[in-house]
């Protein structure tokens, strides 16, 4: 995977002008650091809203980044962050395609937004993000379904900076409730596995940068 994104995102994010609404996410912001596993409130663009101590620990380990910092906008960091998969497991099948596949479906229902678009831009401007897709994401939907651009009960890898739980798994879980939803947020938590918790695999190596080629997930183009 390429990590050339980098350019200037656009406005900052709107925040809620109701007082109640303000009030209510800083009530869920003390909710959701009760919770102990890695969760997190976006918005339809990926931009994050809330997130708590558990999400933090996760990603403590991730270096700095203009504009894919992980509790900044999920989807840029998955997708650009040369970080990325040293957190997330099998980073290019099991979280990049996915994710790319919910922006495309996004992009059709909201495609006048301008983060969108500046995404779709940074897609464009990165020669194996646009060949995967263009290329290898319609073919990878045909094989896994339509199912494919819905997070909910997807399990995924995960590589925890906590020896405790090492290389592992969680499920994602959206559970949004009615007001976060009325505001165009959905909340998404990462529950570790307990099944793989014994696990002590070492962390993997950073993977060096790739200037060009495919993802190995992408067929190569005949000729």
């Amino acid at each position: 995977m390429a990590y050339q994104a980098g350019g200037q995102r656009p406005a900052p994010r709107p925040v809620p002008v109701r007082p109640e609404a303000q009030a209510y996410l800083r009530d869920y912001a003390r909710f959701l650091e009760a919770v102990s596993f890695p969760s997190l409130v976006v918005d339809h663009r990926w931009d994050v809203v809330l997130t708590n101590g558990a999400f933090t620990s996760l990603f403590r380990g991730v270096g700095p980044h203009p504009t894919a910092m992980p509790d900044d906008n999920f989807l840029r960091f998955v997708l650009f962050h040369p970080d990325a998969g040293t957190v997330l497991g099998e980073h290019e099948s099991r979280w990049c395609l996915p994710m790319l596949a919910h922006f495309a479906a996004t992009v059709e229902r909201c495609g006048h937004d301008h983060e969108l678009q500046a995404i779709r831009q940074d897609i464009a401007e990165d020669p194996i993000m646009e060949a995967a897709y263009r290329q290898g994401l319609p073919h990878w939907i045909r094989a896994v379904g339509e199912t494919a651009v819905e997070s909910d009960g997807a399990v995924r890898p995960l590589l925890h900076p906590d020896p405790r739980w090492g290389a592992t798994e969680c499920r994602i879980i959206e559970e949004t409730p009615a007001t976060l939803r009325d505001l165009g947020y959905t909340r998404l938590t990462l529950v570790l596995r307990e099944t793989r918790r014994t696990a002590q695999a070492p962390r993997r190596p950073r993977r060096a940068r790739r200037t060009s080629g495919h993802l190995t997930v992408v067929p190569t183009p005949e000729p």
